[in-house]
């Protein structure tokens, strides 16, 4: 034992002497060992595709038995397997009274959400059955509450209206949007079975801001159709035909009982929210408000027969569960690939909706949101949903706030919801018939201010002035030209940010911080101080490649012959720059037009009789440089591991002539 520790002992004795010798520590960089290769690469990726969780205790090698491992996947894939172990009545009282709450909230809503997107009132319904079960099985937010919701729904509306007119042929529309729910549902499972949740992340959270903002205008117009009792209207989405569409309908008589009706309730619904935040006890009367809405003006129009004086009302809602519609799903004919094409928009805007809204409230309960599982989740219940007579569903933020301030504890309340819907599906939807439009106008009027967020437009616009630009341009794109051209704008500006970013990333001179080893932008830290005979520049890219290398080595050549101009200006005197520093420690990899970047620059140094250091290159990019043979012809005595070490070396080798 006492031989091991003075082993040990000499050992570290050892390290240390050479942690203080930098030609050593030049050797880690150039003798570290070989990066993985493609394959190995891309096994890995797909071993964490679809083993997330496993490590190198993981029961294949300790050999546990298989039934743990089997259990394990089960429960990935179905967290109600986890939690429901500690579920007791305590917590089911509260999921109770908060699905209850949920449900009075959530079946008008979806009435009128099934409204806005060309289909019978009961599919709204059919919407709240199916989806909230089968994320209740696989789903991992406790708060999040699954159902039709209003951006969704008008994207349906406006996209797919364009293939086939819902009023000429209903019947063909409502199987075209269950085939697009079933694109949409597969497109989400796939995206969280690759682990490609990084494709929603394209769409930034200005441009959804802007989305959002734009959508929930759209949407109100659109509602000026039941609430002025409007019978002809236009079916496009945009602002400017929306307009012409009601300015021409005040030319021709029309029934001013349903504005009444409607502007009545909505002003009900929103003097019950305004209660609700002033006092927290009061939460369940802005939840529960529109259901009062469509009760008593149902009533309303019963008794006093205002239906035959002109107000509009339902009708016929079929009830009953969810009938079958896998034989109504269309994979055959001209339509498909705008369908599937509706398909993927509608996927990326459900997933991008709701995984905002399950983490904004998990943050707030404290546990992480994992937005793959959360994609296979939304992803097969979407699946299962188009089989069933659902178009898509998703997470919805006002139901979701009425849920958590329901105190619901997990995803039970969203099977609560569901219960309670198919309730009344069997028992209630005869009740509703003489229920106005211009209520579940006034309901879906009343959900859109949490849409439009001024607050965090103001934010874009303080922070960054191009994200505004893609939270601007979406917001005028949706509201003036239709909601994928909107998207289209959001997207496009999403993508120059990123390739302009690429093309043309930032080249930095660093300085010395006074009375410290510490180099950085003499930009962002005027104290900082150059050292006289060598300029350092960092490359502020994570990628040397050939969308890049030839604008970075021309840059740098300019800040070479702008460096020796001013040196030349201040001293009258003979050029003193001997040595150019290149800080790659923020450079992750490089190709090809890198590497030869990298040589061209190199022999432009030599003709000029300048020497090139390296400093802190990551793992593939030091890899590459040796197998191109670059590192010969730079020689490996300028190969550093850090910056202060490449400055020391470059002063002690007496190259450089410190003045004063």
């Amino acid at each position: 034992m006492a031989s091991t520790s003075n082993d040990t002992y000499i050992m570290e004795e050892n390290l240390d002497e050479d942690d203080c010798n930098p030609a050593e520590r030049s050797r880690w960089v150039l003798n570290a060992p070989d990066p993985p290769g493609l394959w190995s690469e891309l096994v890995g990726s797909i071993r964490e595709t679809v083993f997330p969780n496993r490590n190198k205790s993981s029961s294949w090698v300790n050999k546990k038995p298989e039934l743990k491992h089997v259990g394990s996947v089960l429960g990935a894939i179905f967290p109600i397997l986890r939690w429901g172990r500690n579920y007791n009545l305590s917590k089911f009282k509260n999921d109770l009274m908060s699905g209850l709450t949920l449900a009075s909230l959530s079946i008008p809503q979806s009435i009128g959400y099934a409204n806005l997107a060309k289909l019978d009132p009961q599919y709204g319904l059919y919407t709240n059955v199916v989806p909230p079960l089968i994320y209740a099985l696989m789903g991992s937010s406790k708060e999040i509450a699954i159902g039709p919701v209003a951006v969704v729904s008008l994207l349906l509306s406006s996209m797919i209206q364009k293939i086939v007119d819902p009023a000429v042929d209903p019947s063909t529309y409502r199987k075209l949007v269950f085939t697009v729910t079933f694109f949409a549902g597969t497109f989400q499972a796939l995206f969280g079975l690759l682990r490609l949740g990084f494709l929603v992340d394209f769409l930034s959270h200005s441009a959804i801001v802007g989305f959002m903002g734009g959508a929930a205008i759209v949407i109100g117009l659109q509602q000026l159709k039941g609430l002025l009792g409007i019978t002809h209207f236009t079916n496009n989405t945009d602002v400017i035909s929306v307009m012409h569409a009601v300015w021409r309908s005040f030319r021709h008589p029309w029934n001013p009982h349903n504005f009444i009706l409607g502007c009545s309730f909505l002003i009900f619904i929103l003097f019950t929210r305004f209660l609700g935040r002033r006092s927290k006890k009061l939460f369940w009367l802005p939840a529960i408000a529109p259901l009062l809405s469509v009760i008593l003006s149902t009533l309303i129009v019963f008794l006093t027969r205002a239906d035959k004086h002109g107000v509009n009302i339902v009708k016929h809602i079929e009830g009953g569960l969810n009938p079958s519609s896998a034989k109504q799903l269309q994979f055959k004919g001209p339509h498909v690939g705008e369908v599937a094409k509706t398909g993927l928009i509608s996927a990326i805007i459900a997933l991008t909706e709701a995984i905002a809204v399950g983490r904004s409230f998990a943050s707030i309960k404290g546990y992480h949101l994992d937005g793959n599982k959360e994609m296979v989740a939304l992803g097969f219940m979407n699946i299962s949903g188009s089989l069933t007579s659902c178009y898509i569903a998703t997470g919805s933020f006002s139901r979701t706030a009425v849920n958590f301030s329901a105190g619901c504890q997990t995803a039970i309340s969203n099977v609560v919801m569901a219960v309670t819907v198919i309730l009344s599906l069997e028992f209630l939807t005869r009740l509703l018939y003489f229920t106005p439009t211009a209520i579940l106008a006034s309901i879906i009027l009343s959900a859109l201010p949490g849409l439009i967020d001024y607050n965090e437009a103001y934010n874009i616009w303080k922070v960054d002035k191009l994200d505004f630009l893609a939270c601007i341009g979406t917001f005028i794109g949706v509201l003036f030209a239709s909601v994928e051209i909107g998207l289209l704008v959001a997207v496009t500006i999403s993508f120059s940010r990123i390739i302009l970013n690429s093309i043309r990333p930032s080249i930095k001179v660093l300085g010395q911080l006074p009375g410290t080893n510490i180099f950085c932008s003499i930009n962002q830290y005027p104290m900082a101080v150059k050292i006289p005979g060598v300029l350092i520049i960092s490359i502020e890219s994570s990628f040397l490649c050939f969308t890049n290398a030839n604008y970075i080595r021309e840059r740098i050549l300019r800040w070479i012959t702008e460096e020796e101009e001013e040196e030349e200006s201040k001293d009258n005197a003979k050029r003193t720059l001997q040595v150019l520093v290149l800080d790659m420690s923020n450079l992750m990899n490089t190709d090809t037009s890198g590497l030869h970047a990298l040589e061209e620059l190199h022999k432009k140094l030599v003709s000029f009789g300048l020497q090139l250091a390296i400093a802190n290159p990551r793992w593939q990019v030091i890899h590459k440089l040796k197998l191109a043979k670059f590192v010969d012809k730079l020689g490996s005595g300028w190969v550093f591991l850090t910056v202060s070490e490449a400055v020391d070396a470059c002063v002690g080798s007496k190259m450089v002539t410190l003045q004063c």
